[in-house]
């Protein structure tokens, strides 16, 4: 059974502000953190939301024991408040986000995430999202070497987006992986594979993780009652950078540039953070699920 990361963590940190509130997890993948959550909390309500209906399938089955205290959803995290509303919930007692591609999608060969398998390239996390092999095989040159940069941080973009575009039609994860490699070897034999970057920055072109995940976190301390708590685990720099950023905004630091002599951002202070230094994963943790070792956890309280 996949282990869910900061498994202690959530549930100490996402108690209900009532015994009877509605509890949202976000990105509910294969139900670990909900099913803790819920146990922990017996008179909790949840409502669990993911994109992929695969999850969702799984989280129905893990989750079926708790019966009518939970809903089941299909959406994105960045509806939230629309989701809400279908729902019939006015506030939340604490929202659960927990970011970025799942253990499941990645060790299923036919999704197309890993380079570890031959397999179509896909990486679609939901029928919402574009193919990877969309992207690589129909973007100019420019935007495949912008999307490695800015999602991937790979400092090699440029060469591997011309080698990419050269090497039309790529159709699976082998094919690419070998394109990325004939130009980017690792230096050390226990180095992480030249393709991980680039694969890491089409899954999130792919999929759109990065949008409207500010506006995420703002949405969700409004729908917070009073006193109730958001937590959210990233996996990687840009996710964590955003999540950050929008917390210290809703603790009402101001995000203008300093050179503007009046404040126009309007920040208030809505929320106290909990976690000035975001919780990571403990050594036991990180040996026993190596995977967790990117995760940091960051959590807000609404005044």
């Amino acid at each position: 059974m996949h282990e869910s990361v900061l498994l202690n963590e959530i549930v100490e940190f996402l108690r209900p502000n009532r015994s009877d509130g509605t509890l949202v997890d976000a990105t509910v993948g294969m139900g670990g953190h909900a099913e803790a959550l819920l146990t922990r909390y017996p008179a909790a309500r949840l409502i669990a939301i993911d994109r992929d209906p695969r999850a969702l399938e799984i989280a129905r089955g893990r989750l079926r024991k708790f019966e009518e205290r939970v809903t089941f959803v299909q959406g994105r995290h960045e509806k939230l408040i629309d989701i809400l509303k279908q729902s019939n919930i006015d506030a939340a007692s604490g929202v659960l986000a927990d970011l970025g591609v799942s253990s499941m999608q990645l060790d299923d060969a036919n999704r197309g995430f890993s380079f570890r398998f031959d397999a179509p390239l896909d990486m679609r996390m939901g029928p919402d999202s574009t193919s990877a092999a969309d992207l690589v095989n129909t973007l100019e040159e420019s935007e495949l070497r912008k999307i490695l940069r800015d999602y991937g941080e790979e400092p090699m973009a440029k060469r591997i987006a011309r080698a990419i575009v050269e090497a039309r039609p790529l159709e699976t994860t082998t094919q690419l992986a070998e394109v990325i490699r004939s130009v980017k070897r690792a230096k050390k034999p226990n180095d992480i594979d030249p393709s991980t970057l680039t694969f890491q920055a089409l899954r999130i072109a792919a999929n759109e993780e990065l949008v409207g995940l500010d506006q995420f976190v703002t949405d969700a301390v409004e729908v917070l009652e009073s006193g109730a708590r958001i937590a959210v685990i990233a996996f990687h720099s840009l996710e964590d950078r955003i999540i950050k950023r929008a917390l210290r905004r809703l603790e009402g630091e101001c995000i203008c540039p300093p050179d503007l002599p009046v404040c126009g951002c309007g920040s208030k202070e809505v929320v106290k953070i909990l976690t000035k230094r975001p919780q990571v994963p403990t050594a036991l943790e990180q040996e026993k699920n190596p995977r967790s070792r990117s995760a940091k956890l960051r959590v807000a309280e609404k005044l």
